[in-house]
């Protein structure tokens, strides 16, 4: 007797091969995407099997071979392309993904209607979500009306193609990937296999016609993107907008970028009037103050290669029993617990009894160990009601033992805060311009070791402040 041919499994999600079926993917850990595969497992044989044929192009060098065709065109939108690296690339595709009403749609209604006006081809917004009469509403109210943006509202795939060959637009803007449909294709729309299904077959369009394309993506309650992994691995560019409800300060977080850095943030203000860019952000994270105020500090975050100067606010409460209660708003909670212990061991300061609250202005998020420093001079001015000075910066991260340890990208972070006016800036050892070879112009730096000596230099220029 024959023995049957064992059947083939795989994970439908990052496309791993277990030996036999199981509820959850051991490779990424999904439930419920291990299915049972048609094709056998590749192997040698399966090669020798597949026949050569002459390519449709044969290759080149690289030096016959002109890159004018993916030269980035600019959207209109500064922050945006900023992101992308100086605009899109016809044929690229773009996955933008964000949690629901954080914004996506208004600013890729106002990057069409950019494209529209200053470009020489039409852009053409497609919804799976909302009819053409709500985008309209919301094109008015954000001022985003122009006779070459084209609107439709399509979940069938085949439709959306055929607008493509009816409008020929130079922008395709698809909201969302998760509501449209390819038909041939098993499952429900937003299922695994359409999402992949659909995105192969923009993919294949965008490349064949050389259409920008930006794709809208919803994301999971972890902030994830929806559907299978190899949803990202197929689009050339992944962003992530970014926001807080209770702030109008947004940020487009790249996270892959074929054509540029993948590590750009772009900064955006939401308003009754719709989007605007933020090319000077950092006014939004000060608080201006008429007299000192203890409890203060300002430090330079790093979002992405951009530095952002931010205050640090803390305030220490009355005397509690027990645990006392530990607040924080746009820092690490852990951070904050490490800050306060070395304060106690290091440099007698006695905050285990006191209920301690520490914030960013703004509704920026900061948690890199940069923003140590600032959080501990806080923290020791709010303790001994003593004000910072308002022109003084700290950069640094904080070790166990008290010491002030080195970060990254410090001539960048003291440039912007000399840009903002800023006259004293203390920083971790071999960070000054001694090391770096790079003053700031009107700023004097000093190299602190530990967290006792930034404690003294910051009384000093406490001092110095108040006699000049």
């Amino acid at each position: 007797m024959t023995k049957a041919k064992s059947a083939n499994y795989e994970c439908d999600v990052c496309g791993h091969r277990p030996p036999k079926w199981t509820g959850r993917c051991p490779e990424c850990g999904e439930w419920g995407s291990v299915i049972e595969s048609t094709a056998g497992p590749a192997g040698p044989a399966a090669l020798r099997a597949v026949p050569s044929r002459a390519p449709l192009e044969p290759a080149r060098p690289i030096a016959e071979i002109s890159a004018a065709p993916a030269k980035a065109r600019p959207t209109g939108v500064g922050e945006f392309d900023r992101v992308l690296g100086g605009g899109i690339v016809p044929g690229a595709v773009v996955l933008l993904a964000g949690e629901p009403g954080v914004g996506k749609s208004t600013l890729l209604l106002d990057v069409a209607q950019q494209w529209a006006k200053h470009g020489d081809t039409p852009s053409l917004v497609v919804s799976g979500e909302e009819s053409v009469s709500q985008v309209r509403l919301r094109a008015e109210r954000i001022g985003a009306l122009h006779e070459r943006l084209y609107l439709a509202s399509e979940t069938d795939l085949s439709a959306v193609l055929g607008h493509l060959d009816a409008v020929k637009p130079g922008l395709l803007i698809l909201d969302s990937v998760q509501t449209v449909s390819a038909p041939g294709t098993d499952g429900v729309a937003g299922g695994v296999t359409q999402v992949r299904a659909v995105t192969a077959a923009v993919v294949a369009v965008a490349k064949e016609r050389g259409l920008a394309t930006i794709l809208v993506g919803h994301v999971t309650k972890d902030g994830n993107v929806a559907g299978p992994r190899v949803l990202e691995h197929l689009v050339d560019v992944v962003l992530n907008f970014e926001g807080d409800k209770h702030s109008s300060l947004r940020m487009v977080r790249g996270l892959k970028n074929r054509f540029g850095a993948a590590d750009e943030v772009g900064c955006f203000e939401m308003h009754e009037g719709g989007i605007t860019s933020l090319p000077d952000p950092s006014g939004l994270f000060l608080t201006r103050y008429a007299d000192a105020v203890s409890g203060t500090c300002v430090s330079v975050a790093m979002e992405g290669r951009r530095a952002l100067v931010t205050e640090v606010q803390t305030l220490i409460g009355a005397q509690m029993p027990g645990s006392p209660r530990r607040t924080v708003s746009g820092l690490d909670s852990a951070r904050l617990a490490m800050v306060l212990a070395v304060l106690q061991r290091r440099a007698q300061i006695q905050l285990h009894d006191r209920e301690v609250y520490a914030a960013t202005v703004g509704g920026l998020r900061v948690t890199e160990p940069a923003a140590d420093l600032a959080l501990a001079l806080a923290a020791a001015s709010a303790a001994h009601d003593l004000p910072m000075p308002p022109d003084l910066v700290a950069i640094g991260e904080v070790g166990l033992t008290g010491e002030v340890r080195r970060i990254g990208a410090v001539p960048r972070r003291l440039a912007e805060a000399a840009r903002l006016g800023f006259r004293f800036a203390l920083v971790p050892p071999g960070c000054g311009p001694a090391a770096t070879g790079i003053t700031p112009p009107g700023m004097r730096v000093l190299e602190v070791g530990d967290i006792r000596t930034a404690l003294h230099y910051a009384v000093k220029a406490t001092a110095e402040s108040t006699d000049d």
